[in-house]
C-alpha cells in the first residue's frame, strides 16, 4: 500500500495513509492485526523500538518537568523571597496546566493531525521552560509553569492518540504496557537527577537542564515523527465539532467507565506519591535513605507488573479480566492498608505497610496500560479528543485526591489508607457498573469501536 508522501509520508513513523479499521470490521484474507497489509505491519514492527523511545520521551517529560523540580523547591523559596505556600503554586500550575492542556490538544490533533500540534507543543515548551529559568519573582514564574504545563501536555495526550492511530487490538494494549516502563521509571529518575544538578548548580539549572532536554526531544520529534493520522480521518469542524465529539465520548457509558476506573486508580496512586514521604518518614522513622529505596522498589514493581501484562497476559487473558484483576488487588491492598493503620492488628511498623504499599502500586501496572487500550480502541475516529478526556480525568482526580491524605494531620496514616480505598472502590465500581464487561465477553476486542468507525462518533452501549 503506497503511503502518504511530504509531511505524511515515508518515514520510520509514517503510518498508511488508508485508515486502518477496528478489529470489528472483517479483516481480508492476507492482512496484518487491524486490517493492515503485511507490508505496514511489518514496517510497524521493525520501528517499535523508535516508537517506544520517540514516544517514551514525550510520556516522560511531565513527570521530569514536575518532579526534578522537587529538590529545588526550598531554594527557589530562599532566593524569590516568597511564601512556601506561593512556591508550592508553582507545581500546582504546572500540574493544572497539564490537566487543562490536554483538551485544547488532544481536539487540535485530531482537526490538523498529530506532528503540527505537537511540535508546536513543544516549541512552546521549550521557551517557557527557558524563560522559567530566568524568572526574577515568583509571580512569573508561576505563570510560566502553568504555560509549562500546557504546553507539555501536548507529549502525553499526541503518545496516546499516536499508539492509537499506529496500533489495535492487543498490539495496541502490549504498546501501553511497554509505555509503563518508561512512565513508571521517570518519577523515580528525575528527583535524582534534580539532586544531583543542584550539586552543580542553583534551581535555575534544573530548569536549564529540562529546556535542553525539550530542545533535543523537539528535535527528535521533528526528524523522526512523521504523521500518524491521514488526512481523510481528520475532522474538519472547529469548536463546536470538538465539543459535540467529547460529548459523544462522554455518552458512551463503556468509555466512561474505562475512562473514570482509570482516573480513580490514579487517585489512589497520586494518593501515595502526596502521603508516602509523609507517611514512611515521619510516621514510622524510616531515613530518606530508606523510603528513597522503597519508593524505588514500588516503581520497579509496577513497571515489572506491566511488563508481565504485555508480555505474558495480553493475548492469553481478555484485557477486562486483567483490568479486572488489577483492580481487585488495589482493592484489597488498600483494604489492608487501612485496617494496618488504623490499628486493627495492633502497631504493625514499617514492614507491613510498605509491603502494603508495594502489592498496591504494583497492581497499578494491570489497571492502567488496560483502561486506556480499552477506552481508546473505542474511538477510532476521536483519538486525540479521546486521549484528551482520559489524561484530564486522571489529572483531576488525582489532584482532587492528593490533598486528602493530610486531612487529619500529621499524626496517623490512615487518611492516606481512605482515599486510597475509596478510590479503589469507586474504580471498581465503575468498571463492573458501567463497563459490564460480562455483557461484553462474547465480542471481538475493540468491537465496540465498529459504530465509531461508520458514524465517526462513539457508538453508545
Amino acid at each position: 500500500m503506497p503511503e502518504r508522501g511530504g509531511q505524511d509520508g515515508q518515514g520510520p513513523l509514517s503510518t498508511p495513509s488508508t485508515p486502518i479499521p477496528t478489529t470489528a470490521d472483517a479483516a481480508p484474507a492476507g492482512t496484518g492485526p487491524a486490517g493492515r497489509p503485511p507490508a505496514a505491519t511489518a514496517a510497524v514492527r521493525r520501528t517499535s523500538l523508535l516508537v517506544t523511545l520517540v514516544l517514551g520521551g514525550l510520556t516522560a517529560l511531565p513527570p521530569l518537568s514536575m518532579d526534578m523540580y522537587l529538590p529545588a523547591l526550598p531554594e527557589v523559596t530562599d532566593a524569590l523571597r516568597a511564601p512556601a505556600a506561593t512556591v508550592q503554586l508553582t507545581l500546582t500550575a504546572c500540574l493544572a496546566g497539564m490537566a487543562l492542556g490536554q483538551l485544547v490538544v488532544g481536539p487540535m490533533s485530531d482537526k490538523w493531525g498529530r506532528r503540527r500540534p505537537l511540535l508546536v507543543g513543544m516549541i512552546v515548551y521549550v521557551l517557557a521552560t527557558a524563560v522559567c529559568a530566568f524568572a526574577p519573582d515568583i509571580e512569573l514564574l508561576i505563570a510560566f509553569r502553568l504555560l509549562q504545563g500546557l504546553a507539555g501536555a501536548a507529549g502525553i495526550v499526541i503518545a496516546r492518540a499516536v499508539v492509537r492511530d499506529l496500533y489495535d487490538g492487543v498490539e495496541m494494549a502490549r504498546f501501553f504496557s511497554t509505555l509503563m516502563l518508561i512512565s513508571g521509571v521517570a518519577p523515580v529518575v528525575a528527583p535524582l537527577i534534580g539532586g544531583q544538578v543542584l550539586r552543580l548548580t542553583d534551581w535555575r539549572g534544573v530548569f536549564a537542564v529540562l529546556t535542553v532536554i525539550g530542545a533535543v526531544l523537539t528535535a527528535v520529534v521533528f526528524t523522526w515523527l512523521h504523521e500518524t493520522l491521514p488526512a481523510e480521518r481528520r475532522h474538519s469542524g472547529g469548536v463546536g465539532e470538538a465539543l459535540r465529539t467529547m460529548g459523544g465520548l462522554l455518552k458512551d457509558r463503556v468509555f466512561t467507565g474505562y475512562m473514570l476506573a482509570g482516573g480513580f486508580a490514579f487517585a489512589a496512586l497520586f494518593a501515595y506519591i502526596s502521603a508516602s514521604p509523609f507517611v514512611v518518614q515521619e510516621i514510622y522513622g524510616a531515613s530518606p535513605q530508606t523510603f528513597s529505596l522503597l519508593f524505588g522498589l514500588n516503581s520497579v514493581g509496577l513497571v515489572v507488573v506491566g511488563q508481565i501484562n504485555g508480555k505474558l497476559l495480553i493475548g492469553r487473558v481478555s484485557l477486562d479480566k486483567a483490568l479486572g484483576l488489577g483492580l481487585a488487588v488495589i482493592t484489597l491492598a488498600a483494604t489492608a492498608l487501612l485496617l494496618m493503620t488504623s490499628g486493627a492488628f495492633g502497631d504493625v511498623g514499617l514492614a507491613p505497610i510498605a509491603a502494603g504499599l508495594f502489592v498496591l502500586m504494583s497492581a497499578m501496572g494491570l489497571a492502567m496500560p488496560n483502561t486506556n487500550a480499552q477506552a481508546l480502541m473505542r474511538t477510532p475516529n476521536a483519538a486525540g479528543s479521546a486521549s484528551a478526556l482520559l489524561g484530564t480525568s486522571s489529572f483531576l482526580v488525582g489532584a482532587v485526591a492528593s490533598p486528602l491524605v493530610g486531612i487529619a494531620g500529621d499524626a496517623t496514616a490512615v487518611p492516606m489508607a481512605v482515599v486510597q480505598l475509596a478510590s479503589a472502590v469507586a474504580a471498581l465500581l465503575c468498571f463492573l457498573l458501567l463497563c459490564r464487561p460480562w455483557q461484553r465477553g462474547h465480542e471481538p476486542l475493540a468491537a465496540a469501536a465498529a459504530p465509531a468507525a461508520r458514524n465517526g462518533a462513539p457508538g453508545q452501549k
